[in-house]
C-alpha cells in the first residue's frame, strides 16, 4: 500500500496548557514514521470536546489523514470525552478495533476494562482511540498497526 497519512492528538489539560511534556503523542507519531508513515497534523487539546471533535474533522477533512490516533482522554474521569467527541464526528463506528484493544490489553492490565476507547470512519478517514500512556500506547499500536494499510484500503473501496 506504500504511505499512510496519519494524524495525531493528545488530549490532555495539563500538555495543552504546557505543565506536561506530550509524551504519548510524540510516540504515536515516532511509531508511525519508523513504519515509513507520514504524519500529516499533530495537535494538542484541552480535556474538551469541541477541540478534539474540531480537530479531528480537521484532520479528516482538511489534512486528509487516512488514519488519525487519539491519545488519552478514554477514561472514566469526568474530563475524559474522547470518545463522545470521535463518536460525534464519526459516519460508522468500527467497535471490533475498539474490542480488540481492550481484550488485548487485559491481557496486560485488569485497568484495560476502564478504558471507553472507540474507533470509526469518518469519510475515509479511521478514526482510532488509544489511552495516554506511553505505555498503553505503545501497547495499542502493537496491537493494530499490522492491519492498518489493509483497514485503509478497505475504506478506499478495496477488497477484503
Amino acid at each position: 500500500m506504500g504511505e499512510i497519512r496519519i494524524g495525531v492528538i493528545t488530549s490532555s489539560d495539563s500538555c495543552h496548557s504546557g505543565s506536561r511534556e506530550d509524551v504519548s503523542g510524540k510516540v504515536i507519531a515516532e511509531l508511525c514514521e519508523a513504519r515509513g508513515w507520514v504524519v500529516v497534523a499533530y495537535h494538542v487539546c484541552p480535556d474538551d470536546q469541541e477541540c478534539l471533535s474540531v480537530s479531528l474533522q480537521e484532520m479528516a477533512d482538511s489534512d486528509r489523514a487516512d488514519v488519525v490516533l487519539t491519545t488519552g482522554g478514554t477514561g472514566l474521569g469526568p474530563r475524559d470525552v474522547t470518545p463522545e467527541a470521535t463518536a460525534a464526528v464519526c459516519d460508522r463506528l468500527a467497535p471490533g478495533i475498539a474490542e480488540h484493544l481492550r481484550a488485548e490489553s487485559a491481557k496486560v492490565t485488569p485497568r484495560a476494562m476502564l478504558s471507553r476507547g472507540v474507533a470509526g470512519i469518518r469519510g475515509t478517514t479511521l478514526i482510532i482511540n488509544f489511552p495516554g500512556s506511553e505505555k498503553a500506547v505503545r501497547e495499542s499500536f502493537a496491537f493494530v498497526a499490522d492491519q492498518l494499510e489493509h483497514a485503509v484500503e478497505m475504506i478506499a473501496g478495496g477488497g477484503h
